[in-house]
This record gives C-alpha cells, structure tokens and sequence, in this order.
C-alpha cells in the first residue's frame, strides 16, 4: 500500500497539470491556461524533479491551444532563467504558496496580451482571466499540503 501511495504522490503533479490542461473551456479555462497553476507550483515553489522540462512542453502545449506563437514558454523560460540566477527571494519558503510571485508572473504576461490586441473584448477577458487564475492558486496549491506523505523536493538539504 505504500508503494501505491508513493507512486500516487509522485505522479500527482504531473496528472494535476495533464487535467488542468485537458480541461479547456472557453470562459473558465481558454487554451488549458489553469495548467499554468501547477506548473509554477511545480516548477519554483515545491520544485520537483524532472518538472521543468514537463512544464515546458506544457507552456508549449498551451501556446498551441491558445494560438500564441510561444508566448507562455518563452515568458516561463525567462521566469526559469530568473529564478535560477537571483539569491535574493526564498521562492520555495515564501507565505502563500508564494501567491504574490504567481500573481507577478501571470499579471506581467497578461499585460503583455493585453497590449499585444489592445480592444476592449480583449481587455476585459484577459483581467478575468488574471482574476480567475488568481482566485484558483490557492486551492489548487493547497490540495498538495492535505496529503500526509513528504514529497522529497529539489531544494530540501535534509
């Protein structure tokens, strides 16, 4: 039994990312962009083994739904690259899961969209859009923390 639950625990963000993804509607979810949740989760707060890569094609996955010619990958390419070369902000021990870094990273791409078509259609989806995603972070984030087993992360020491 606790192999299964190992391999449920290890798998479960990538599966979280895979139906966050699949789960595309038009105004709850256009093009799968709730992926993007587990993916920064993922990717800088709890950072997970072999994540970044899965969350690139994942960015990518997204950009084709959406029809952004690598929009979302190259935004999280540039937040990777970031993160990788600051000492100054502890992203895996913030509060909230780190809600703020999340709303920075998805509000200055969201910006970017804004300006890219700038109509008034597209201004009012895309701060829905930023909204819900927002709203969304921290029950998508906090399910990780109801399950009792560790999950052995990139930045622990111990």
């Amino acid at each position: 039994m606790n192999n299964v639950k190992l391999v449920f625990f290890t798998l479960f963000p990538f599966l979280v990312t895979i139906f966050l993804w699949r789960l595309s509607v038009y105004f709850w979810n256009p093009g799968g962009i709730l992926a993007l949740i587990p993916i920064f989760y993922y990717t800088f707060v709890k950072q997970i083994y072999w994540f970044a890569g899965f969350a690139l094609l994942f960015c990518f996955l997204i950009d084709y739904r959406c029809g952004l010619p690598l929009f979302w990958t190259s935004f999280f390419c540039l937040a990777y690259a970031i993160n990788g070369f600051q000492k100054y902000v502890d992203v895996p021990h913030m509060d909230r899961n780190a809600m703020y870094l999340f709303m920075l990273f998805t509000g200055a791409g969201i910006f970017i969209l804004i300006f890219a078509n700038l109509t008034w259609k597209n201004l009012i989806n895309n701060l829905w859009l930023f909204v819900w995603l927002n709203v969304l972070y921290m029950p998508i984030t906090s399910i990780d923390s109801l399950f009792k087993y560790k999950r052995k992360s990139i930045t622990d020491t111990r």
